[in-house]
């Protein structure tokens, strides 16, 4: 055999070795998808109980325990603005056992305020599917004496005066409304960030603080029983559950119809078989009666898009996060 043989003959079997192992690895992943899921599925949701991302993920969790066929186990994971959760499911093993629901603030706001974001959302998380959109509402303790949007302007522009207003931490999508609010209104304002909406809501009722910037979805069962009086609303629109409250930007707000999303999210490397798989349960999932009652009573609207233009949505609404936050100069030392 000739050298020149030869290197062709070598060739010919790298190239056969190549196809074999393409081949194996196309079966391998096919049947991953067909065994998956074999265990529990974690939910990781990167705040504290009770606010609008957890509502959200145990609103969905049992309907994809049961299109699944395994339990999706919600796990809270609250810290540093969203980044210990969301850090924790970056670096998971990208099998489809550990994701997460992801939101505006851990998703898009966070990284984009930080100093030094321990992630990259554009590339180090893959968007599995959208869940909804919902509109923020600024709240007031019952407990205080702010009763309207008017209320909250004198005092937040009287001397010497800070009024406090929670959010659910820093780098949160309430907190970039609230600083964007700041920024509009020529106002400072004492901004005390929370593990999460729950203990901040708490806090309002208890009236250790005078305001907070929160979603709908969490803040609408104290807005029924009357613990905290709503004031304004994000949106292009009134929400139909707080149709008495106005928007921010007919209170001469101009621009100021931030809303945020919720979706499920997983680190990037998980096989293409199982995140098709992982999608078509969630749309499942939203399709339910009871799952689109329950999104329904909470004021929210259902995302329809597709994978693909959901995370073109996400990577656009990182953008104008960064946008944002450098006009306001908002840098958080996360």
């Amino acid at each position: 055999m000739t050298p020149t043989h030869k290197i062709c003959a070598s060739v010919i079997r790298s190239s056969v070795r190549l196809v074999l192992t393409c081949g194996a690895l196309i079966i391998s992943a096919q049947a991953c998808a067909q065994d998956f899921p074999r265990q529990p599925i974690k939910l990781v949701v990167p705040w504290a109980p009770g606010g609008n991302v957890d509502i959200t993920a145990r609103a969905v969790a049992p309907a994809l325990s049961e299109i699944l066929g395994q339990q999706v186990v919600v796990e809270n994971k609250p810290g540093a603005g969203g980044f210990i959760g969301t850090t924790g499911v970056v670096r998971a093993a990208p099998d489809g056992y550990t994701l997460m629901l992801g939101s505006s603030g851990s998703i898009s706001v966070g990284p984009a305020l930080a100093r030094k974001a321990p992630y990259d959302p554009t590339t180090d998380l893959a968007a599995v599917g959208p869940i909804h959109s919902v509109p923020m509402v600024l709240s007031a303790s019952a407990k205080g004496g702010i009763k309207s949007f008017a209320d909250f302007a004198a005092k937040a522009k009287k001397p010497g005066e800070a009024l406090s207003i929670g959010s659910a931490g820093n780098g949160s999508s309430q907190h970039l409304a609230l600083e964007l609010l700041a920024l509009r209104m020529g106002i400072k304002l004492n901004h005390i960030p929370y593990k999460g909406s729950g203990p901040a809501l708490n806090d309002l009722v208890g009236g250790q603080i005078d305001t907070m910037m929160d979603q709908l979805t969490a803040s609408i069962a104290h807005i029924r029983n009357g613990t905290i009086i709503p004031i304004a609303q994000t949106g292009k629109t009134r929400s139909p559950l707080i149709p008495d409250v106005p928007t921010f930007e007919e209170l001469g707000i101009p621009k100021f119809d931030m809303v945020t999303y919720t979706g499920i999210f997983g680190p990037v490397g998980i096989p293409q078989p199982v995140m098709d798989k992982l999608t078509a349960a969630l749309k499942q999932a939203l399709a339910r009666p009871e799952v689109k009652e329950r999104f329904a009573g909470l004021g929210v609207d259902i995302i329809t898009l597709d994978r693909a233009a959901f995370q073109q949505y996400v990577n656009d609404d990182f953008a104008n996060s960064l946008a944002i936050g450098k006009a306001a100069n908002i840098v958080i030392n996360e």
